[in-house]
């Protein structure tokens, strides 16, 4: 099984690490795993041109968000963190959603089938993580994938954590956003399995 993770921080803190620890733990498990993190890479905003839509070449733009492309396509699941700004998703991690228009207008069935889940940082232990989490959900539910959550009783919509405004450190010591992690991360890789077979 081959997955895919974004790391929709600014920052190579808390994001970058929950998105490595989630990739690490399928890897024991026998994925393939690739990393991808928006830090200190130029990533355009859409324009909203239809270059895509018209010449179904890609999009107008060539950024580092080919990377994306490539293992958005590659990969058989796909697994989204953010810390969490202003209630929501990063700006960044938006911006690579709007993008992801430009594959989808090559082929519309591009991601369709393939298996997602999310994980939120926040600073405040109710700073707007399940808010995120649905956000990102809603990104795999309009391009045909499968959201998977962490299930009833402790994860529900995914993996979140309190960092305690704290980055990488808070994040490590959050054993219970760990834990739910763990939950999460069980739950997406039965489904895959299950679709794979």
């Amino acid at each position: 099984m081959r997955i895919f993770g974004i790391s929709g921080s600014p920052r190579l803190q808390g994001t970058h690490f929950a998105v490595n620890y989630a990739l690490n733990y399928l890897k024991e498990k026998g994925a393939e795993v690739r990393y991808f993190s928006v830090s200190r890479k130029k990533i355009n905003f859409c324009l909203h041109c239809d270059y895509c839509i018209k010449k179904k070449e890609g999009c107008i733009h060539k950024d580092d968000m080919e990377e994306v492309y490539e293992n958005l396509i590659w990969a058989d699941g796909i697994i989204i963190g953010t810390p969490v700004y202003q209630g929501n998703i990063t700006g960044q991690l938006k911006t690579l959603m709007d993008r992801c228009r430009a594959i989808l207008a090559k082929d519309p069935k591009i991601l369709r089938g393939k298996v997602g889940t999310a994980i939120s940082i926040g600073g405040d232990r109710n700073g707007g993580q399940e808010i995120a989490l649905r956000t990102i959900h809603d990104f795999y539910i309009i391009n045909e994938m499968i959201p998977v959550g962490g299930g009833s009783f402790g994860a529900n919509l995914g993996a979140t954590f309190w960092s305690k405004d704290r980055g990488k450190k808070g994040v490590e010591e959050d054993e219970e956003g760990l834990r739910v992690l763990r939950k999460t991360l069980n739950r997406f890789y039965k489904v895959l399995r299950e679709i794979k077979e």
